[in-house]
């Protein structure tokens, strides 16, 4: 996790710029204090809720997604998606990104103007990141998707993993 975190925290310093205003000021000014004043503070993670509307976490297992949910302060809503690729398809390295949009699509989250972030871990161990813009509103009855079918089957809840 620490690795991730890692990887992360390199992905996070160059999407901080994208979100609002008042979170580029804070985000910049704790960036000023570690760098010209050699302070030793925690990053400031900008909230990315308000510059994103659906996360697409790479699904690699419950420990990472309940680490992302918490260090984003990301809702159960936000993570849904992820989780349940999890739940049915299991780790599937960063194909799961794919799964978990399609699953926002079916359930008719996704609308014009709507911004995702996907990110996925990878070996080495790299943090990679996609932004995408829906370029028009999901239908999902008009739509061909793995989750179509069996949406309604995926309401599961799916514990965190406790502390050990």
């Amino acid at each position: 996790m620490a690795v991730a975190s890692d990887a992360l925290k390199a992905n996070i310093t160059t999407l901080g710029p994208l979100v609002a205003d008042a979170e580029q000021l804070l985000f910049f000014e704790t960036l000023v204090r570690k760098k010209l004043f050699k302070m030793k503070l925690k990053p400031y993670i900008p909230d990315f809720k308000l510059a994103f509307e659906h996360f697409s976490i790479h699904a690699g297992g419950r420990a990472v997604l309940d680490e992302l949910e918490e260090n984003l302060q990301l809702s159960d809503w936000h993570m849904e998606p992820s989780r349940m690729t999890l739940h049915r398809f299991g780790n599937t390295s960063s194909s799961s990104l794919w799964y978990e949009l399609a699953h926002s699509e079916a359930k008719g989250r996704i609308r014009k103007g709507d911004r995702t972030w996907q990110i996925a871990f990878s070996s080495g161990f790299t943090c990679n990141s996609a932004v995408w813009r829906a370029l028009r509103t999901i239908d999902p009855a008009k739509e061909k998707n793995p989750w179509m079918d069996e949406i309604h089957n995926f309401q599961v809840d799916a514990p965190k993993v406790s502390a050990i």
